[in-house]
């Protein structure tokens, strides 16, 4: 069976072997077996569950999220109800920030449009991003 030290895996994987060190801190990779002079050597599954990994971050997918998948990709028996959920979550999640950027992008937009040069003093984006002065209470 081939393996592979952290350099040759980060390689194959396309990802920094810190990023692989971490993975491992925080459990989603298992410790990988050591050779006598106490470097990782890592195996095919190795390889293919930091790809999963990989590709579920790069996908957007949280770390939790990303544990929950691995949880249920090794229950290959189970129905894949849990899965879609997770994955529509996620989506949900996504659409959600995509109205949120587009409600920005449109904020932005408007700001510009109501400059209209002139010196910073009279600038109408610094104004709309200047707090406006509370009165005092009681007056």
């Amino acid at each position: 069976m081939d393996t592979f030290n952290i350099g040759q895996l980060a390689t194959a994987a396309q990802t920094p072997a810190a990023t692989i060190r971490y993975y491992e801190k925080i459990g989603l990779l298992p410790a990988p077996a050591r050779t006598g002079s106490n470097y990782r050597r890592y195996d095919g599954d190795a390889l293919a569950r930091l790809s999963f990994v990989c590709r579920a971050r790069d996908l957007g997918f949280s770390i939790d999220q990303v544990r929950n998948l691995l949880d249920l990709s090794d229950q290959r028996e189970h129905d894949c109800c849990m899965v879609d959920q997770l994955t529509q979550q996620h989506l949900a999640t996504i659409e959600q920030k995509i109205a949120d950027l587009s409600a920005l992008k449109h904020h932005l937009s408007q700001l510009l449009v109501s400059c209209h040069g002139g010196t910073v003093a009279n600038c109408r984006i610094i104004d709309a991003l200047t707090p406006r002065k509370v009165p005092p209470a009681g007056s």
